[in-house]
């Protein structure tokens, strides 16, 4: 490159301005955080050992009790756990979420700041002093952070306020100008200071089509700023008559890091909570990786079980190198680019999980 460019830039003296072979703008991917479920993992940024972006804004929307705030409390869980110093500003506006519901998923309320905004505008003026008092921290002393907004489509306006308070019986045609304007102001300043925002969403049915289809609320905004939007639905996980939890359909209907409208199921039990391996198996039998036969299972050593036995005990059957190989299929599956043929693995590799398996079940 031509001296010219480098110079120039350092001439300007201006923080905003950089090449962009040094890597060093605002929209440099800068890691993950884990979601709690391997496949969804995979769906949101094509690895099974990925996640959330940990420097973007991501979306969960779906209509209500399809698993939004679940999700985003064990994004929340995991974002602390792995950074001792970390703190997170927590969003309420649903007057959803409690002390004890926090701890009971592993969180930190120590680290938990709790705010309850009652409009769109308060909301961003406290969300924009948050921000401008972190960037004035020099950067070495500044602990990790991550900003929640559950949810956004809850959130009134101050004039919607003030003509309730009047009596009047009018709707705020101007709240998604202000969601979009929200957005307009908040999401470079998110990316400058490297805080992560988990935004959640309700969803509504556009009326006069011909097929019925669900469409993110609050209008432009979100769509254009999140990196990725996660369309949720829920359907009833029974064993017989019983309904034992929940089975979470997750839909890209939006991703920068992925392909977009890929599909995964999550599962949710009552019992153990979010299940992190569910999904693994379909994904390794559409690679070949674990063939399905009849109603069974066979594991690359040979081994033939039912998805019940493998889902009981799965850090027995899913070793290292097996989920290093659903990871190669994963990133096949959900990420541009990448070459591993659908429907076979190389030889080595299969020897190499069926040896590790082979070993693991003689040791047992």
């Amino acid at each position: 490159m031509s001296d010219f460019f480098r110079n120039l830039v350092e001439d300007m003296k201006d923080e905003d301005t950089v090449i962009a072979a040094d890597g060093t703008g605002s929209a440099e991917f800068t890691g993950t955080i884990d979601t709690g479920s391997y496949i969804l993992n995979a769906q949101l940024s094509g690895s099974i050992y990925g996640g959330v972006p940990n420097n973007k804004v991501t979306a969960f929307a779906g209509e209500s009790a399809t698993g939004k705030t679940f999700f985003v409390l064990g994004i929340v869980q995991a974002f602390l756990r792995d950074n001792p110093d970390a703190g997170v500003v927590y969003y309420d506006t649903e007057a959803a979420v409690t002390k004890d519901m926090m701890e009971k998923r592993g969180i930190d309320t120590e680290r938990v700041i709790l705010a309850e905004p009652d409009t769109i505008q308060n909301f961003r003026t406290h969300a924009l002093n948050v921000i401008d008092q972190f960037s004035k921290t020099p950067e070495n002393r500044r602990p990790p952070m991550m900003f929640v907004w559950d949810s956004l489509g809850l959130l009134s306006t101050t004039k919607e306020m003030e003509d309730s308070s009047a009596g009047a019986e009018t709707r705020d045609m101007t709240k998604a100008q202000l969601i979009k304007a929200t957005f307009r102001v908040l999401t470079l300043k998110l990316a400058k200071a490297k805080i992560p925002m988990l935004v959640t969403n309700h969803v509504y049915t556009m009326v006069g089509q011909y097929i019925p289809l669900k469409e993110v609320s609050g209008g432009s905004g979100l769509k254009y700023a999140a990196s990725t939007i996660a369309m949720l639905t829920k359907k009833k996980d029974k064993e017989g008559t019983d309904v034992v939890g929940g089975l979470i359909s997750c839909t890209t209907y939006k991703s920068r890091l992925s392909k977009e409208n890929k599909k995964v199921e999550v599962r949710l039990s009552f019992e153990k909570g979010l299940d992190r391996y569910y999904g693994l198996l379909d994904l390794a039998c559409k690679y070949g990786i674990i063939k399905k036969i009849a109603t069974r299972f066979e594991m690359p050593d040979g081994t033939k079980l039912y998805a019940k036995s493998i889902y009981e005990n799965p850090e027995k059957y899913f070793t290292d190198d097996l989920l290093q190989l659903i990871d190669k299929a994963a990133r096949k599956e959900f990420m541009y680019g990448e070459d591993f043929n659908e429907g076979s693995i190389s030889d080595s590799d299969a020897e190499g999980v069926a040896s590790e398996q082979g070993g693991q079940s003689e040791a047992s």
